[in-house]
């Protein structure tokens, strides 16, 4: 894994000529917001994505740890890894959010959240799902990979547990997640939070904001 931070990671593009990615479904863009809980920028950019990009822009939760980089994992010293939860902590500060509170373990197991993320994705309640489990993890400091916290999240948006519980063990949701996955790694997003444009990736919480500026004439148009 990358510890390069998220400035360095570079933008891609498809140029004329370039193999494209296949085509995702129609309710993942795009324009698609890709996320994973384990991520604690991807929380940053949840809390804003709806009020920074211009369009309508599908949220779509992918398997980060199966992505070619992440700013969270193989960091080269302890003080690296502090630097990195400070300016995390500074930001969600500067932005008015809860005050944070870190997972005993970061990055986690996400699997559970995003299986769950992908049961409410069916039943057109992705985003009213995501945000509360974003922040059980990172304003709560509750670990995502055991059961209760993701059921509380649920609870939320008004997803009964037993379903959650079932969803867990649904081949259906589970190919969902992978296959999502397999698309935005075709689709050349290297690690989350990401947009992607259909002719351009946009990667990390800052990347919001060129997203949003790459966005601007196809909203105009609209």
């Amino acid at each position: 894994m990358s510890d390069r931070p998220a400035e360095d990671l570079p933008l891609t593009r498809w140029p004329g000529g370039a193999p494209e990615p296949p085509p995702a479904p129609a309710d993942e863009g795009p324009p698609a917001f890709f996320f994973d809980f384990r991520d604690p920028e991807s929380y940053l950019a949840a809390e804003r994505v709806l009020r920074t990009l211009p369009v309508a822009t599908p949220w779509v939760p992918i398997d980060s740890a199966r992505l070619p980089s992440s700013s969270w994992d193989g960091f080269r010293c302890e003080t690296d890894e502090a630097a990195a939860r400070e300016r995390i902590a500074r930001t969600a500060a500067d932005r008015g959010l809860q005050p944070l509170r870190w997972p005993a373990q970061v990055p986690f197991d996400s699997r559970l959240a995003l299986l769950a993320a992908w049961y409410a994705k069916g039943i057109g309640r992705v985003v009213s799902f995501a945000l509360p489990a974003f922040r059980q993890a990172y304003a709560g400091g509750h670990d995502l990979s055991t059961e209760t916290p993701v059921l509380l999240a649920a609870s939320a948006c008004e997803m009964h547990p037993r379903a959650v519980l079932q969803a867990f063990e649904r081949p259906v949701i589970a190919r969902a997640l992978d296959d999502a996955t397999d698309r935005a790694i075709a689709a050349g997003v290297l690690r989350t939070p990401a947009v992607w444009t259909g002719d351009a990736v946009f990667h990390g919480d800052d990347g919001l904001d060129d997203a949003a500026a790459h966005l601007a004439p196809r909203a105009a148009g609209d």
